[in-house]
């Protein structure tokens, strides 16, 4: 039987207030540290893989990078479902709803392993036409088919941790999911190195390595969560029925859908982009696919905030701490402005040596030395959206941070680069990112100070 749980948390243990409770400034600080790490050696991921796949030559590369569009979409999908579960479990911890928290965690689980399954069956059958449209060739195909044909069966274990990690986030918990994504990072690094090119008893498997070496990390990164005591307090099969599966869903849907759809426009759009690059050519395809790996990693104090920040307004908003949340918003907007300049000048003086270590010069150099110097100068404003999603999102207000995307990727990112391309070549797509970028962060930061000033009066006693 299931170990009981009080009004105060999981099986006798008290609910942590810190999200509630602590300084906004002190405590998102020690939130973020552990997602930091974690997601520096999560990003390294990508450029890993994308080190050891580019000594196979130029063709595995370009090959690769046509699939991070898709990859990125599956990823984005599993923290949409993230975001959604963190906001529904945050809220009704705030509320001081634990026992809901048991039942709305486990079935976010279940639908997280249902849409992984999907996603593999639709994906293994729809591999050469997507990657078709998407603009590869026939000289590149069987590179995609060799990695995606592997990478698909392992959907499920992309998807499933990002939403028990979401839950453990929502209750104040970034330790565990930081310290699991960095075990499973080093894990990939090392399987990389066994399976790409084959070390000992291993065979050299190329690209099919690399892909086999990311399902196997997350697997394990997987099946290590479940083991882990404060989320198995969460989780309980027990009580499972249909209609209360359903009704679980509905409510998780209501979040965890448009904030999926939401996430999912990112990889549309950059797949777009990526559409676009590729009429300059497979060099120019290669060097913004090794930009777009470097610019996850310039990223990564927004990213974290985006997951860190929303539990904070989701519990306080639960709680009635309008002004806690207003605070805590428009401080992280101010730090990632600030910080994100300071990561563009960094990239500067690292250009040289990034662009050294990841081409051979000529044309692939040039297009990647033009994307660091265009595309991160944008991303103190990206930031401003990303966080102005992610806090919609959190108040329950899903609509808005989709239409806020809407704008920013389909109104303007996508236009702005095709233009930026017919005018002035791969520069030019660059810079259209980065005027897009500017433009729609102050459109994020009006409509977001419209909604909290709404939220503040609201809360003012007649």
């Amino acid at each position: 039987m299931s170990t009981p749980t009080t009004s105060s948390g999981h099986a006798g243990r008290p609910m942590r207030r810190e999200l509630l409770e602590g300084p906004i400034a002190l405590t998102l600080l020690r939130k973020c540290l552990p997602v930091v790490g974690g997601m520096i050696a999560m990003m390294s991921f990508n450029l890993v893989d994308t080190w050891f796949i580019a000594r196979l030559g130029p063709e595995p590369l370009a090959a690769v990078s046509f699939t991070f569009p898709v990859v990125f979409a599956v990823i984005s999908l599993a923290i949409g479902l993230g975001i959604g579960t963190s906001a529904v479990v945050a809220r009704l911890l705030g509320r001081g709803e634990i026992e809901t928290v048991r039942r709305r965690a486990t079935d976010a689980a279940l639908l997280a392993l249902a849409v992984g399954v999907l996603l593999t069956l639709l994906g293994l059958a729809t591999l050469e036409p997507m990657f078709r449209l998407l603009g590869a060739d026939a000289a590149l195909l069987p590179h995609i088919r060799d990695y995606m044909g592997i990478w698909y069966l392992g959907a499920a274990a992309v998807i499933v941790p990002r939403v028990l990690n979401s839950v453990l986030r929502a209750q104040g918990n970034t330790l565990i999911p930081g310290l699991m994504m960095a075990l499973a990072a080093l894990l990939n690094g090392l399987l990389d190195w066994l399976l790409i090119f084959g070390v000992g008893p291993f065979p050299a498997l190329g690209v099919q390595g690399a892909a086999l070496a990311t399902v196997l990390s997350w697997s394990a990164m997987t099946a290590a969560l479940f083991w882990h005591r404060e989320l198995r307090d969460c989780l309980d099969l027990r009580q499972l029925t249909p209609g209360g599966l359903m009704d679980s869903w509905r409510e998780l849907s209501r979040i965890a859908v448009p904030a999926a759809i939401t996430s999912v426009f990112t990889p549309l759009a950059l797949a777009l982009v990526t559409r676009i690059v590729a009429d300059h050519g497979h060099l120019a395809v290669a060097g913004y696919g090794i930009g777009t790996r470097i610019e996850a990693i310039a990223q990564i104090g927004v990213l974290a905030l985006s997951m860190t920040l929303p539990p904070l307004v989701s519990q306080n908003a639960g709680a009635g701490q309008h002004e806690r949340v207003r605070r805590a918003i428009y401080g992280c907007f101010a730090f990632v402005i600030v910080w994100q300049l300071g990561v563009w000048l960094m990239l500067q003086l690292l250009a040289p040596w990034l662009v050294a270590g990841y081409t051979a010069g000529g044309e692939m150099g040039e297009v990647l030395r033009s994307f660091l110097w265009w595309v991160p100068l944008g991303l103190g404003a990206q930031g401003v959206v990303i966080l102005a999603v992610s806090s919609f999102n959190a108040l329950h207000e899903p609509a808005r941070a989709m239409r806020l995307s809407v704008i920013r990727l389909f109104l303007l990112t996508v236009p702005l680069a095709w233009l930026g391309g017919v005018l002035g070549g791969a520069q030019g797509i660059f810079i259209g990112l980065f005027v897009a970028n500017v433009l729609v962060g102050l459109v994020a930061w009006r409509i977001l100070r419209r909604r909290l000033v709404t939220m503040q009066v609201a809360e003012v006693p007649a």
